[in-house]
């Protein structure tokens, strides 16, 4: 799934929980998607929090075949600055 795919749903799911704070998924070499002022950017901006995720993993998460604990638990997902807004991504994703 492209990351423009990725970031349609992200945006849906901020339309229904809008987040007041700013979320990066920085997938290294493939790109980075961006959550701030309410929109899904596909840019590398800065953020209150950063999520570093592979794009396969970060796929695997938005289709729910990937728990965000699990995940973080073995080093798939490393989580810098805000680490509370990491917990309301299942919000973005449900």
């Amino acid at each position: 799934m492209p990351l423009i795919d990725i970031a349609a749903k992200m945006q849906r799911g901020l339309d229904k929980h809008p987040l007041e704070q700013s979320i990066k998924f920085d997938c290294m070499e493939d790109g980075a998607i961006t959550l701030a002022d309410g929109t899904a950017h596909l840019a590398d901006m800065p953020a209150d929090c950063t999520i570093r995720i592979s794009q396969k993993n970060l796929e695997k998460l938005i289709a729910g075949k990937l728990n965000p604990m699990t995940a973080f638990a073995m080093g798939k997902i490393k989580v810098s600055g805000d680490m509370s807004l990491a917990l309301k991504l299942s919000q973005l994703l449900s």
